[in-house]
């Protein structure tokens, strides 16, 4: 067969997915190369754990595009595949060029992106030839609309039998919502979200204020993604991978909920009691709040010696975990009480001395002043080719070995095209065409889109 390359021979400590990922990649593609397999493609001087994998991303809004930017900052070669009209994301404000707002800045770092219309047969044509060297295909409209426009699995993988088919979408394919559209909204709603706010608050039911169903599924892709390409390099082939939307949500939240309903016959009507108590809320102090969890009995025993309530632990509603979460809400009330009497300053040093787990509650403006996420370079101010200086925030994840480069900022729309098909084998004469006809299109240059 010939030798291995010696950076694909893996340390028995290898462990982490991720970690060893790029060497896995690197035999996997040496094998087939050397068997004629699949065509060669020119290296990527990117880093990471991911180098050298490909990525054709036709996701749009938030759940996909936040899903690539993960495979792009494990440093992918992630490439946005836009329709003329763009990401609806884009238009979202505020703004300082129309197609740059901040919420697809924050959700497409570290991506190239192409235009084409794949309602034109030289477009569809196109995005086929890109297929053919990629390792992953992404996308979260319907599987139905995939399938009108030639895309279904089948016909992706007849072009590329290797490549990992990801599909984001609302609802599992076996089912009658198969066909749904599906947004963050309706699948918080279905999985009960709403109606536990609700229930926990007193009030009416409300959605939480973030994407939380786009970033869960979203980041649920990831390692539905990752765990494909490592199967792939045991089997030797592709795979088509479904991550739904409500499936996914339900089983998040009913892990903590289902509760009672667990056991047949049910033990009680669900919901996990503390979590769903009204006195679960940040603590009042005398001039602002605080958030504290005074959890396990060593928590408790040092947080009462601290205020000076020794006693409360001979109090069998206070004494053992099982005693409180019986008659947690009491509890509670009993802490905002106690908290109530100090200020946020004196509160944070007593709960620092005595090891009891505390956070500040932070509003939009104060956690970018954070200590820790200075010190840690979290938030950095960046210059963006067309939008000027803006703020960041870097991927959470760090590698002793394989650490990513520095982030590759959002692109304009159709920024990469003409890179992207002179790289896919287009001569200049044939891009020409294309932006010719409209099958694909390309950014106008910085000035004119500042």
């Amino acid at each position: 067969m010939g030798t291995v390359p010696e950076r694909t021979r893996v340390s028995p400590q290898g462990g982490r997915l991720v970690a060893v990922f790029i060497h896995v990649y690197d035999l996997f593609t040496y094998m087939n190369d050397k068997a004629g397999r699949r065509p060669r493609r020119p290296r990527t001087e990117t880093m990471g754990p991911l180098a050298g994998i490909k990525v054709l991303d036709m996701t749009s809004v938030l759940m996909g595009p936040f899903a690539s930017q993960a495979l792009g900052d494990m440093g992918a070669d992630v490439i946005k595949i836009e329709a003329p009209q763009g990401d609806l994301v884009r238009q979202i404000g505020p703004v300082r060029n129309e197609g740059m707002g901040p919420v697809f800045l924050n959700a497409n770092r570290n991506k190239r992106s192409i235009v084409l219309d794949l309602k034109q047969s030289d477009g569809l044509a196109a995005l086929r030839r890109l297929i053919a060297d990629a390792d992953v295909l992404m996308y979260n409209v319907r599987p139905q609309a995939m399938a009108r426009l030639g895309l279904g699995y089948e016909e992706v993988a007849a072009i590329n039998p290797l490549i990992v088919y990801a599909g984001l979408f609302g609802f599992g394919q076996d089912g009658p919502y198969a066909a749904r559209p599906a947004y963050d909204d309706l699948i918080q709603g279905g999985a009960t979200l709403p109606h536990l706010i609700a229930r926990a608050s007193g009030g009416i039911p409300r959605y939480v204020p973030t994407a939380l169903a786009d970033r869960i599924v979203g980041q649920t892709a990831v390692g539905g993604i990752l765990a494909s390409l490592l199967a792939r390099h045991r089997t030797g082939r592709g795979d088509r991978v479904d991550v739904p939307m409500f499936e996914t949500m339900v089983a998040f939240v009913l892990g903590d909920h289902l509760g009672g309903l667990s056991f047949e016959p049910p033990l009680d009507a669900g919901g996990y009691a503390r979590q769903l108590s009204p006195e679960r809320r940040p603590y009042r102090t005398s001039d602002g709040y605080i958030c504290a969890l005074v959890y396990n009995d060593k928590h408790w025993k040092s947080f009462l010696g601290a205020v000076g309530r020794e006693a409360l632990m001979q109090d069998a509603r206070f004494a053992s975990y099982a005693g409180r979460s019986r008659n947690i809400d009491h509890v509670y009330g009993e802490l905002a009480a106690i908290f109530a009497q100090r200020s946020t300053a004196e509160w944070t040093a007593i709960l620092e001395r005595a090891d009891v787990p505390f956070m500040p509650m932070h509003d939009l403006l104060s956690v970018l002043e954070d200590p820790h996420l200075k010190a840690t370079g979290f938030f950095s101010t960046i210059e963006h080719p067309s939008e000027g200086p803006i703020r960041t925030m870097r991927m959470p994840m760090t590698w002793q070995h394989s650490q990513p480069d520095a982030a590759r900022v959002a692109p304009r729309q159709g920024e990469h095209t003409r890179e992207v098909l002179q790289q896919a084998g287009y001569e200049a004469e044939e891009i020409d065409a294309l932006l010719a006809a409209g099958a694909a299109a390309q950014a106008l240059p910085h000035a004119a889109a500042a």
